[in-house]
């Protein structure tokens, strides 16, 4: 039998669903607690770096120089010592020319200037008889009239006018030779310039090279014949050509919006892929116009290839430095909020969010150049988090700061 104070089992499950219901705490109260817990929040301390501005263009490698050897007199090629690929040197013979006239002309040349010079000899004696005769006369004419003063009697007026004309006949003798004696030197100075004119013809029939280089293309074999290349730079044949490949240009298309801030001296890095080197080098000139068909600017770099690595027509990538900021103070794009006016957000030394407007310089991929608004060393937020704005309170998280344009 049960005892009349039992509590009906019902009546128990009742009691303790209750009891445990009003041990659970205030719907507000975990909500209140969550709201109060700071905001974690990634911060980058503001610091000053180099900044660099640039630009990676294409193009293709072509030799300092190169020019297309020509006869400078016309006649058969007798023999040509260099091929294809063989390297030469300033002054060195590359070919010789066959034209048997210019020994004929020289025997000619040089046996009217002997003969020319022969006849100045004779000119020389003629002058010197017709100086004596002319002294002789002179003298006697004098003689003659110092008499005639002394004793004006004795000697007939007859006698001192024949003195007189033969004086006046050798003075004419006397200038009469000597002229003769300047043409025939005048002769012999043309004797002598056609002389060595037929030996500079002659020396034109070595073909020499220019520059140091290597030759890059043969256009003839011995016994062609080859047009001098003064007469018909069109139809003339030349030789060989030449490169010089020990120094190249790298000769880049510079986009109109980059020709303002290209400058000689400009620091260029040059990527071969096909050798898998880098070069450098700095802008060595540039045109100054634009092309009117593709609105780009011709800026050449040359680049040392004293080793011969690089081959005349590879390609390169130039990447251009247009601009530098040394040590200036720049945060990361990440921080930036661009709207109406740009601005960052700052924590605070008590932790409370503040946002500033600043006044930027400088951009490049990765950072900002920043010129009003900020201090070195303020810790910016690092990408903003929804939820996140002025007067906030967070804890800031720091993150280390480095990046492509260097580090703090």
């Amino acid at each position: 039998m049960k005892p009349d104070h039992a509590v009906p089992l019902w009546a128990a499950l009742l009691l303790t669903g209750l009891a445990a219901c009003n041990r659970q705490p205030p719907p507000g109260a975990s909500v209140k607690a969550s709201s109060d817990a700071p905001m974690h929040v990634s911060v980058l301390r503001a610091g000053r770096r180099t900044l660099t501005r640039s630009a990676e263009l294409a193009a293709e490698f072509r030799a300092y120089q190169e020019v297309d050897v020509h006869a400078k007199v016309a006649g058969y090629l007798k023999n040509i010592t260099v091929d294809l690929g063989d390297p030469v040197r300033a002054g060195q013979e590359v070919a010789a020319l066959e034209v048997p006239e210019f020994d004929e002309e020289l025997l000619e040349a040089t046996a009217r200037q002997k003969r020319s010079e022969l006849d100045v000899v004779r000119a020389q004696s003629e002058v010197a008889r017709a100086q004596a005769a002319y002294d002789i006369a002179k003298l006697s004419l004098n003689r003659i009239q110092s008499a005639a003063r002394a004793r004006p009697a004795l000697i007939a007026q007859q006698e001192i006018d024949t003195s007189e004309a033969r004086y006046r006949e050798s003075e004419a003798q006397l200038a009469t030779v000597k002229a003769n004696l300047a043409a025939l030197r005048q002769q012999v100075q043309v004797s002598s310039a056609s002389s060595s004119r037929v030996k500079t013809m002659l020396s034109y029939l070595r073909i020499v090279a220019p520059f140091n280089g290597v030759v890059t293309r043969r256009f003839a074999d011995p016994g062609a014949m080859i047009q001098a290349g003064t007469a018909s730079q069109t139809q003339a044949m030349p030789v060989v050509r030449i490169a010089q490949v020990d120094r190249l240009r790298l000769v880049l298309p510079v986009p109109e919006s980059m020709v303002s801030r290209i400058r000689t001296g400009n620091p260029v890095e040059v990527r071969v892929d096909s050798l898998q080197r880098v070069f450098q080098g700095r802008v060595s000139r540039f045109s100054g116009q634009l092309k009117t068909s593709t609105r780009t600017m011709d800026t050449e770099v040359d680049i040392d290839n004293s080793a011969g690595l690089i081959r005349p027509g590879m390609y390169g990538y130039a990447t251009l430095v247009l601009e530098s900021r040394a040590q200036t103070l720049a945060v990361p794009i990440q921080t930036v909020n661009r709207g109406l006016n740009t601005t960052v957000l700052v924590v605070k030394p008590d932790g409370v969010l503040e946002e500033r407007t600043v006044k930027t310089g400088m951009e490049t991929p990765h950072f900002l150049e920043v010129l009003e608004g900020i201090q070195e060393g303020d810790l910016v937020v690092l990408g903003a988090k929804p939820g996140m704005k002025p007067g906030l309170r967070v804890t800031p998280k720091l993150q280390p700061a480095a990046g492509p344009e260097g580090a703090e």
